[in-house]
């Protein structure tokens, strides 16, 4: 994923792609069939919005509850964030980006991001799909895969 997509990105949220690919139908035993893959590969290089969107709603939801909390965003962004020196308390900023997100994706203001307030949320503004953590490969590296996928020799 990272090499082929050039997904920069935490390896919690590469880990919560896979999860989320085995734990389908076909999937659990903890390796990746075929059919998980393809199903897996499909959504995020052809998905259409609503398949990306519950896609990444899928990673983000670290425990599978139908629900981004709190404690995942924080999770989810820790990493994402430079620690300055002399910073008497480096997690701050991250509980501060986290008040932040809540009050733009909280529809409901409930004190979690459901399915439905991450929709609506992602609908007003696109750029907060991958809000969490880059979990999708960009248009130029999935159409470079697919046209390498289906050259013929």
């Amino acid at each position: 994923m990272h090499n082929t997509f050039d997904l920069v990105t935490e390896d919690v949220v590469l880990d919560r792609v896979w999860l989320t690919w085995d734990r389908g139908a076909n999937g659990g035993e903890g390796a990746l069939k075929f059919e998980a893959w393809a199903r897996g590969l499909s959504v995020i290089l052809r998905g259409n919005d609503e398949e990306r969107r519950a896609h990444c709603f899928a990673v983000y939801d670290l425990n599978g509850d139908g629900y981004i909390t709190r404690d995942e965003m924080f999770a989810l962004l820790k990493n994402s964030l430079l620690k300055q020196p002399g910073d008497e308390d480096p997690d701050e900023g991250v509980r501060d980006l986290v008040e932040l997100v809540l009050k733009k994706m909280d529809v409901d203001k409930d004190g979690k991001v459901s399915v439905e307030d991450y929709r609506a949320a992602v609908e007003q503004e696109p750029l907060l799909l991958e809000a969490f953590g880059q979990c999708l490969p960009s248009k130029r590296h999935s159409a470079t895969f697919l046209k390498n996928l289906t050259i013929k020799p």
